[in-house]
């Protein structure tokens, strides 16, 4: 459960301090791109841009590595899965599909990935509020369910270390394994929707959603920076969709 901790990207890096706005715009750009059926290269094409920008997002790729492998093992499941089991494939048609349906899927999670782990929550609660005209109550959710993580991490951390002390272990079983996990999976839901409850009792007795507005202590501005992200989005789209082109 590591890989659910926050990253840490460095402030100083230039995509760091991007408007999280634009980050997510300039993420669903890529997303809408990768959603259209193409040939496998425009997928490439997209996601060599996206591991290209790494640096510039202030993100370790070793850090990055350790956290996102599972999005890395479950597109190219998918992709194996769809060229064994497609129906009288008899050529490479089949082989194609699979390689163009895995990378398509790792360059969707791998942007959202890049545009939330190098987003501070407040900065993404904030500009919600603030360039998207989000209702306070619903950017302050997002901002409660992101710093969420940790605490559910430490938690599942706990329920296995308890299991273990008691003596409980699926051995090499995976249907024990599986189990096991749903069984932390449910303790670990049963105490996030207490926790939910105790924080909005918390927060309605703090008088939260009484006033009808709401001041921002940190103003979010989108500057130059911020268009120049989007822009380098599309350009990147545009390339990707020209090149998978049929010719």
């Amino acid at each position: 459960m590591r890989r659910f901790t926050p990253l840490r990207p460095d402030p100083r890096a230039p995509l760091a301090g991007a408007n999280p706005v634009a980050k997510l715009g300039a993420a669903a750009i890529l997303m809408a791109v990768l959603f259209v059926p193409a040939a496998p290269v425009a997928a490439a094409v997209v996601l060599v841009g996206l591991l290209a920008s790494i640096p510039l997002t202030g993100l370790r790729p070793r850090d990055l590595l350790a956290r996102a492998w599972p999005l890395l093992v479950a597109a190219l499941s998918v992709g194996v899965l769809n060229v064994l089991l497609a129906p009288g494939a008899q050529d490479d048609r089949p082989v194609v599909t699979g390689l163009a349906l895995g990378l398509r899927l790792l360059g969707i999670a791998l942007s959202g990935v890049l545009a939330l782990a190098s987003t501070d929550p407040t900065d993404l609660a904030d500009a919600l509020q603030q360039q998207v005209r989000l209702s306070p109550r619903l950017a302050v959710g997002v901002l409660a369910s992101v710093r969420m993580l940790p605490i559910l991490a430490t938690e599942w951390q706990i329920l296995g270390m308890a299991r273990r002390a008691r003596g409980v272990s699926a051995g090499w079983s995976p249907l024990a394994a599986a189990r096991l996990g749903f069984g932390m999976l449910l303790a670990l839901l049963v105490s996030s929707v207490r926790r939910a409850t105790r924080l909005a009792t918390a927060m309605e007795a703090r008088g939260f959603g009484t006033a009808p507005c709401r001041t921002i202590a940190r103003p979010q501005h989108v500057q130059l920076l911020d268009w120049w992200l989007i822009g380098g989005a599309m350009a990147l789209g545009i390339l990707a969709v020209a090149i998978g082109l049929p010719r």
